[in-house]
């Protein structure tokens, strides 16, 4: 049998109602390159939720490493650079990307993988012999973090205030948006965030969708023009109407959205509580989707024989951390046939 995979959030294809609505509109036609009805609706609803003072503009592209180099590369003049937490997606997880664009990454360490004011002031002192030394000019988050954890709307605040004194530009990376706002630790909204930074993106990929992110320039005088950096970036696709139709679906009376991500928080606060009471460390508090357990090497191997997940570092000898991803589309059987296993792997009832 083909092992069942807790390895990410996208490992299945869409939500079965994302799948209706693009073969119930399959058929009319629409224009091209994003400028079609289902686009504009899909942008609509999106801002309805930014707050009555939102005067920004939405744009869809298709995938979170194309929403990071569109959104960064088109507001960083060429020696301009970007603080980033050494765990930061952009850093560890998009082969360069940001840095083939020509902008510097200043990495400082993260506080339970999170970005601090305190390491953002050490880095702006550290990297300050201008012109000998690249600008620091954005600050990158990404909520959910790599390791799960969300910023809470305080600590938005104070790295906001920090950028506007500062005169930095603050982008926050929402791959897993969904995860963070459903999560029971959020007191944010899609509004507040808004209100607090220069620009982010909505995940649709992890969320439900097919593909597609939706890009949301919160900055007026960043928006000018934005159109043109996603093309220039290979970012606007012909049958734009792909994207908006999924994020139409995600966004509508429903509110796919946001149950995708409520289910995949309760799938994995159950996964973490299993595994927490069969007497295992949890290397992080599980805030969203994504849990950390601390294994033995023999029971990982075991449970390889049924499930995918990364291992993701090694914790002592003899033992790893592992991650396991919970999605909106995960079995609630399968979660308890992972602790199920892990019982016995170790001999236990």
């Amino acid at each position: 049998m083909t092992p069942y995979s807790f390895l990410d959030d996208y490992s299945e294809g869409a939500h079965p109602e994302i799948l209706d609505a693009l073969v119930e509109s399959n058929l009319s036609q629409q224009a091209p390159y994003g400028t079609d009805r289902f686009s504009a609706e899909a942008a609509t609803r999106i801002k309805a939720r930014l707050g009555a003072s939102f005067q920004g503009d939405v744009h869809f592209v298709p995938g979170g490493t194309m929403a990071n180099i569109v959104s960064i590369s088109s507001c960083l003049r060429p020696h301009e650079a970007v603080i980033a937490v050494d765990s930061g997606h952009i850093v560890v997880r998009e082969a360069g990307a940001i840095e083939a664009t020509g902008h510097k990454l200043i990495t400082v360490p993260a506080v339970n993988g999170k970005l601090t004011p305190a390491h953002i002031e050490a880095a702006l002192a550290a990297n300050g012999h201008f012109p000998h030394m690249a600008r620091p000019r954005l600050l990158y988050v990404s909520n959910a973090t790599e390791t799960g954890t969300i910023y809470t709307l305080a600590e938005l605040r104070e790295i906001s205030a920090l950028a506007r004194q500062r005169g930095l530009l603050f982008f926050l990376d929402g791959a897993r948006l969904g995860a963070a706002l459903a999560s029971h630790r959020n007191d944010a909204t899609l509004a507040d965030i808004a209100a607090l930074v220069d620009l982010f993106w909505i995940g649709g990929t992890k969320v439900g969708a097919l593909l597609g992110e939706a890009i949301v320039v919160c900055n007026p005088a960043l928006a000018q023009d934005f159109a043109f950096h996603i093309k220039q970036r290979g970012g606007m696709l012909a049958k734009g109407r792909l994207l908006g139709i999924q994020f139409n679906a995600l966004f509508g009376e429903r509110d796919l959205y946001t149950a995708n991500a409520r289910h995949a928080n309760a799938m994995a606060s159950k996964l973490a509580s299993g595994i927490a009471a069969k007497g295992y460390a949890l290397s992080a508090e599980v805030e969203t989707n994504q849990i950390f357990p601390i294994l033995p090497d023999p029971v990982i191997a075991a449970l390889q024989a049924h499930f995918a997940f990364y291992v993701w570092s090694k914790a002592s000898p003899g033992h790893s951390v592992v991650r396991l991803v919970t999605s909106w589309a995960t079995d609630e059987h399968q979660v308890d046939n992972l602790l199920s296993r892990l019982g016995s792997a170790v001999g236990r009832p």
